[in-house]
């Protein structure tokens, strides 16, 4: 579980039914995109970039209330991985698309992430899940991400090591705020991992992030997902 000492929660999530699609991208290339002051994190020698659909579930501040409507809502990420100037790990976004236009404004402005508003499904019963993506506002036009996905069995310990944890434990965001590196930390469980196949997957959210689109198959993992806290930014 992700934390750290003085921790204080301003946002509660759950973060549900997620598939985590990856590719390995030169370091270098990645690198050009990330801000001064971060660098890209490479395991064995590759950076990863990551299309993560999930469903976002019981959204809310402490002491309130889920609202229903603005409180669940699909979700679908772009992200790679950076390392910032203390060596400290974490996530950096290329995009984030969520289906509620005021949690997308309220991100945006508090958070300073690259969030857009689209139409958006997550679908499914029992090992099978669906995922629709058709971004709406800000664009580019036509910026999307179908994938239909089929779950397997769990990993085992010995399989939930090495690089299924680089690509998915991470505790904590990258930001740009005022013209400094800012990060807020994260807090949950650790995911359970599924392996999981790609019966279907059309999408073009990685090239609309400013990447060249995959040449290759992706790695893939699927979780029934995990509660998660988050806290302020800061800097240093």
């Amino acid at each position: 579980m992700g934390t750290t000492e003085g921790f204080r929660a301003v946002m509660y999530h759950h973060w549900a039914d997620i598939t985590f699609v990856h590719w390995r991208y030169p370091a270098d290339l990645i690198q050009a995109m990330l801000p001064d002051g971060l660098t890209a994190d490479t395991f064995d020698g590759s950076a990863w970039v990551g299309l993560t659909p999930f469903l976002m579930r019981d959204v809310r501040a402490p002491g309130v209330p889920a609202v229903p409507w603005l409180s669940r809502f699909p979700e679908t990420n772009v992200r790679t991985y950076a390392r910032d100037a203390r060596g400290r790990d974490g996530l950096w976004f290329l995009s984030l698309d969520a289906a509620r236009l005021p949690a997308v404004l309220a991100a945006r402005a508090s958070y300073r992430l690259p969030y857009h508003w689209s139409d958006m499904s997550v679908t499914g019963t029992g090992a099978r899940r669906s995922y629709r993506c058709r971004r709406r506002w800000p664009g580019p036009a036509g910026a999307r991400a179908d994938a239909d996905v089929e779950l397997g069995a769990a990993l085992t310990p010995a399989e939930h090591e090495g690089l299924a944890v680089f690509l998915t434990e991470r505790y904590r965001l990258f930001t740009v705020i005022g013209g400094r590196v800012a990060h807020a930390e994260v807090s949950h469980p650790r995911w359970p991992l599924h392996h999981a196949r790609l019966r279907h997957l059309d999408q073009n959210l990685v090239q609309a992030g400013g990447l060249p689109a995959p040449d290759h198959p992706p790695l893939v993992y699927a979780s029934p997902g995990v509660r998660v806290r988050l806290g302020l930014w800061s800097f240093g």
